[in-house]
């Protein structure tokens, strides 16, 4: 019963849309017209208002330009220089600007070769191994995202430190890289 109800509300449908288009196509062009648009036959029902008095008044309609406004990039804010620092404790982080790969970082802090893939595994999603990764509500930073930052003896930015840090973490917190990547996804933090 619905499909006979939803098939005859379609058609119904149908014939409203295409209704009017189909009988402004079966009106014969005046010798005039050399070409008639569905939409240039249906315009001339619109362009008419009738006021209070059933006089016909045609409405003008403007086919000039037009004026595009678009929205201007936003001006980068300037940020201040390591040199430039002002002495607020924004300003006189130690940002990471070495070289280095991961896995010279790893081996650097003194983590086992077969707990690298754990490492690997959390760093990338907390950090994406970004050394100067700082979550902005939180403030922790670097690689492993210490909290706060002042926990990591040394350099919080630096990725050896960082890591020399999140290595005691790991096995003090969980015994093992091993258990704080199952805690980590499990919970997608750690």
């Amino acid at each position: 019963m619905l499909g006979v109800f939803a098939g005859a509300a379609a058609l119904a449908f149908a014939g409203a849309y295409v209704g009017p288009a189909a009988f402004a196509l079966s009106e014969t062009p005046s010798a005039s017209d050399e070409t008639t648009t569905v939409y240039a036959s249906t315009m001339d029902d619109a362009q008419t208002l009738l006021t209070a008095e059933s006089s016909v008044v045609a409405a003008e309609l403007n086919r000039g330009g037009y004026t595009a406004y678009e929205t201007p990039k936003p001006t980068p804010t300037p940020t201040a220089s390591q040199s430039e620092s002002s002495g607020s404790p924004a300003a006189s982080l130690p940002y990471y600007t070495g070289g280095g790969a991961p896995a010279e970082w790893m081996a650097a802090a003194g983590i086992a070769e077969a707990d690298m893939a754990y490492v690997d595994y959390i760093v990338g999603r907390e950090s994406g191994w970004n050394p100067n990764a700082t979550n902005k509500s939180s403030g922790a930073c670097g690689l492993v995202q210490a909290y706060p930052c002042s926990k990591v003896p040394g350099n919080g930015y630096d990725p050896v430190d960082n890591l020399r840090w999140g290595n005691g973490y790991a096995i003090g917190r969980y015994g093992s890289w091993a258990a704080a990547f199952d805690f980590w996804s499990r919970n997608h933090w750690w």
